[in-house]
């Protein structure tokens, strides 16, 4: 039987404005039913993400809670668009949490990524071998499909990272994720290898906060800003073994503050080539 999906990010998203808008307006959500001929517990499931709202439904509250600019008309209507829309990650249903395949999808929209790693290096700069020790590790009672399919759908997500428009990725790692031996010397070695290349590219910005520059602007771990085009706010992502976090508005902005004081304290993008490339030599 296929896995039920919860409510995607962008129809809760939807949901949210649709209920900021009502409430606006003072109507209830019986007055609203009234107008567009739905009754109360539909949409409250739309205003909770739970059920997708048809684009003539959506065009029509629009009208009713007196949204006339261009603008706010556009982004609303591409939301409604987006709520239900599939892509590539939906292969990986089965494979993954619903949380995460959120995330994918972030991932996807994004125009720039900025990310601060603690405990690993990015996946969006891994090799397919660092990422399956790290997964094994990890997860070791997983199967040997159930972890080929893991590395596959990151080796996919690094994609984002190619072609004419790639997405700006800003990466933040403290030292201690480059000596942190994944799988063997020769496996690390690789990684290390292919992270140099990566950040020549013009999109890529590699930076290392040394281990003597004491304690980190982020004791309890990574997390991700992610920046996509309008409608969509920036956001926050943490994880965590309970599931992903996603942080919007002042939440988020604290997140900000936190990667700009820890790309403060990180080393230039040369010097932290440098670091990197002594770290590689090391494990000769």
């Amino acid at each position: 039987m296929a896995r039920k999906r919860k409510a995607t990010l962008r129809a809760q998203w939807l949901g949210k404005l649709l209920k900021e808008l009502r409430l606006e307006n003072e109507l209830t959500l019986k007055e609203v039913g009234e107008h567009v001929r739905r009754d109360f517990s539909t949409l409250s499931r739309i205003e909770s993400g739970i059920q997708p709202i048809p684009q003539p439904e959506l065009l029509a509250l629009m009208d009713l809670y007196g949204v006339e600019g261009r603008y706010q008309r556009e982004a609303l209507a591409q939301l409604g668009a987006e709520q239900t829309k599939t892509g590539w990650w939906d292969r990986y249903a089965r494979d993954t949490t619903d949380w995460f395949i959120d995330y994918v999808w972030l991932e996807s929209r994004a125009r720039r990524i900025d990310a601060f790693d603690s405990t690993a290096i990015n996946g969006l700069l891994q090799t397919s071998e660092y990422a399956e020790a790290l997964m094994r590790a990890v997860n070791p009672t997983d199967s040997a499909s159930q972890t080929e399919r893991g590395v596959e759908l990151r080796m996919t997500r690094q994609r984002i990272l190619e072609g004419d428009e790639p997405t700006k990725l800003h990466v933040v790692m403290d030292e201690a994720t480059l000596r942190r031996v994944v799988g063997d010397r020769e496996v690390m070695r690789a990684q290390l290898r292919h992270l140099l290349k990566q950040a020549e590219e013009p999109h890529i910005d590699v930076r290392v906060i040394p281990l003597d520059h004491g304690v980190l602007a982020s004791l309890d771990g990574g997390f991700r800003l992610i920046k996509m085009d309008d409608p969509f706010p920036i956001i926050g992502y943490l994880e965590c073994p309970a599931g992903g976090l996603y942080l919007e508005s002042s939440d988020a902005e604290q997140l900000v503050a936190r990667y700009d004081r820890l790309r403060a304290a990180s080393l230039s993008p040369g010097e932290s080539a440098d670091l990197i490339a002594s770290i590689e030599r090391e494990l000769r």
